[in-house]
């Protein structure tokens, strides 16, 4: 069985095998597409194709939608050559539930895919003709908190973003100024109105991704590279809006185990890639059941019916608090604190952390002694329902392959936002107390212990990457395994880092939390061992706050 337009024909043999298929008239909505595309999506990774490309088929074989939707990719052209054009733009989900069932779907609303840079001049044409298209409703983004930005640590302009401010949109070398070149196509011909909508997991995503391509239009506008008015343009909602979004779904890195069952079941030609960058993609994906995504409702050219699939429309007001509950309290610092120690600790499937009480007493009290106490209701979603779910089916679901390794990917960029933003809710209430907080300077402690790439064990491993590696890195490499200096001493050359509000959203001297972190992380030299032996003794701290029945899965004697 080909995963191609032809081998589709013969549905019978996909059925058999337990496949669910496009149930569309495919060259329809290709036509239709193709003379008036309304949504065209930048990021061409898993969780587009687990969930947005999904939610379109959906509506698609509903009859919702009568047209399906195009993507692109960054700065890698060869993902669309690869992971799209062999097969036909089909692909594979693969959804993993928490019972061991799995439920196999044949995704055929991708009708086009496009790179966004380094593609051929007929590409590039089309990108421009869709963007000046009238019909276009929405632009989309996953492409990663890291995607969005214009300047390195010391905050100069990355090379690429410099030249692009200094030679205009013609030809655009950044993935922003590339998007902001094809705004400019659309100011020019029509200034039709468009949703620039980021669905990645960034505080105020819809200001990030803004601000940044104000940035560059301001720049070309200055320096009279671009009529005047199209900054103007950019900033008037009622012309084009960036909503905010909160988007769930965890969508692990596609696994050699889900490819030769695929295989198995007779699919050919399922080769998983890995690129330069250290990202991996293949024709299929796997990816949990669960899943949310929560939208302002402010589209000024209207929008596909998504509510129809699931999606929550609401108030910029009510995507905050459901955005903050998610990733400042709820799942994303979780993640990020069993990914950090569960690489220290030789583990590599996430569920399987939650085996170890030691680390589920590191999740429970994250996210319900440390993250509860500043969580606002959003409203559409319950708190503490969301994270009873987190921690007792999704992130234990034995089914799901992802790997803290993958989790740790880029966490100088998770950190300021995972934790800080609750560093920030602490110091704004007079009845809390930074000072008090025990877990979270544990997981910053065990970040830094984790940069020495030597596990608890006293092997070396390879740190998963990070833009600010190399630099923290250099910092960092006076401090070995075996060799524990003093509190003082370590607050003293690490100054640098605990002072970096790019790094933790706060500055952690001021605050009152370096001598803390400083502590866990002198402890966690003591030698082979020694993150084992602090988070057994952490164990023990009362658990006020993390219910009864979860506390079972961490203590000594079921009690």
């Amino acid at each position: 069985m080909k995963l191609t337009l032809q081998g589709l024909t013969n549905r019978k043999e996909w059925l058999q095998a337990g496949f669910r298929l496009p149930g569309f008239d495919y060259p329809v909505v290709w036509e239709r597409t193709g003379k008036a595309p309304c949504w065209i999506h930048f990021g061409c990774g898993n969780i587009f194709r687990a969930f947005q490309a999904r939610i379109v088929q959906e509506l698609l074989n509903k009859g919702v939608m009568d047209r399906g939707i195009t993507v692109t990719s960054g700065t890698n052209p060869a993902a669309i050559r690869q992971s799209f054009a062999p097969y036909d733009n089909l692909s594979i989900l693969v959804t993993l539930g928490g019972d061991g069932t799995l439920t196999k779907t044949v995704v055929g609303s991708i009708m086009e895919a496009l790179p966004a840079l380094g593609g051929s001049p007929k590409e590039q044409a089309r990108l421009r003709e869709i963007f000046s298209s009238p019909s276009l409703q929405m632009a989309s983004f996953t492409i990663t908190e890291k995607g969005y930005a214009l300047r390195d640590a010391p905050g100069r302009f990355f090379p690429e973003v410099e030249q692009d401010l200094q030679t205009g949109p013609r030809h655009c070398r950044s993935y922003l100024g590339q998007v902001a070149s094809l705004l400019y196509t659309r100011y020019q011909n029509g200034r039709y109105p468009l949703a620039m909508v980021s669905m990645d997991n960034c505080s105020h995503n819809g200001d990030i991704l803004k601000q940044s391509l104000l940035t560059i239009a301001e720049s070309w506008e200055k320096k009279r590279m671009v009529s005047e008015g199209f900054t103007g343009w950019l900033e008037d909602p009622s012309c084009v809006s960036f909503p905010w979004t909160m988007i769930d779904k965890i969508t692990p890195r596609p696994d050699e185990t889900i490819r030769r069952m695929l295989a198995e079941d007779g699919v050919e030609d399922l080769t998983i890639r890995s690129n330069v960058t250290g990202s991996v993609a293949a024709p299929f994906v796997n990816a949990e059941a669960c899943e949310y995504l929560v939208i302002e409702d402010a589209f000024p050219a209207g929008r596909p019916p998504l509510e129809e699939g699931g999606v929550l429309f609401t108030s910029r007001e009510t995507v905050e608090k459901a955005e903050r509950m998610k990733v400042c309290t709820c799942l994303n610092p979780l993640h990020t604190a069993l990914a950090i120690f569960g690489c220290l600790l030789g583990y590599n499937r996430m569920s399987g952390e939650m085996k170890d009480p030691d680390l589920v007493r590191l999740a429970l009290s994250v996210g319900y002694q440390e993250g509860l106490p500043v969580v606002t209701h959003p409203g559409v979603l319950n708190p503490e329902q969301f994270l009873r779910e987190v921690v007792t089916l999704r992130i234990p679901n034995p089914y799901l392959p992802d790997t803290p390794q993958r989790i740790a990917t880029d966490t100088s960029q998770k950190l300021p936002v995972r934790f800080g933003e609750t560093l920030k809710a602490y110091l704004a209430r007079p009845d809390l107390s930074v000072r008090d907080l025990v877990w979270i300077p544990l997981v910053y402690a065990g970040w830094l212990r984790y940069l020495l790439a030597v596990d608890d064990a006293g092997n070396s491993f390879s740190p998963s990457p990070d833009p600010r590696l190399a630099q923290l890195s250099d910092i960092m490499k006076d401090f070995h395994l075996g060799i524990r200096p003093d509190t003082e001493e370590i607050c003293r050359k690490l100054a640098p880092i605990f002072s970096d509000i790019t790094l933790w959203g706060v500055d952690l001297i001021a605050c009152g939390l370096s001598w803390k972190v400083a502590e866990n992380f002198g402890r966690m030299l003591a030698g082979p061992g020694a993150v084992r032996e602090l988070l057994r003794e952490m164990r023990k701290l009362p658990a006020d706050g993390i219910p009864e029945d979860l506390r079972q899965n961490f203590s000594e004697n079921g009690k």
